[in-house]
């Protein structure tokens, strides 16, 4: 089972440290999976939920601990040409990372392939219970 940060979150949501580069490399450091949102504006690329905040470069996506969830078709596209580990979704029930795991909005149908999105702590306890193939939750540290 992976358990994977939500934006940098481990013990609930934290708006202030979500999607900081220095707080991501400290959790994959520990060994922890990260899920985070990257922007592309055809010269840098940026980590940001609603918009770009944080400059990085691709040395800093090229981490295998690192879930990135494309936020405009320009950073999907690049992070695709560079091997990036990376996925699209807004509301779709499921999309497919470009490692083959099935990226699943929260409280859809599961199957072994799945990471599920969890919004709360009871759900992330639910979920890690299952035959799949990990959850994504700002929680993880109250389970792993």
């Amino acid at each position: 089972m992976l358990f994977i940060s939500h934006r940098g979150n481990i013990d609930g949501p934290l708006r202030t440290l979500e999607n900081n580069p220095s707080h991501i490399l400290t959790l994959t450091k520990r060994g922890i999976d990260v899920e985070i949102d990257v922007w592309y504006d055809g010269e840098q690329l940026y980590l940001g939920h609603d918009k770009p905040r944080y400059e990085i470069d691709l040395s800093f996506l090229q981490n295998d601990k690192f879930w990135c969830h494309a936020k405009n078709l320009q950073a999907l596209e690049y992070m695709l040409q560079h091997n990036v580990h990376c996925f699209w979704h807004q509301t779709d029930d499921y999309t497919i990372t470009s490692r083959g795991y099935i990226w699943t909005f929260p409280n859809k149908p599961v199957c072994k392939k799945s990471i599920i999105v969890c919004h709360s702590l009871e759900e992330t306890k639910h979920y890690a219970n299952l035959d799949i193939a990990g959850v994504c939750s700002d929680y993880i540290g109250e389970i792993k």
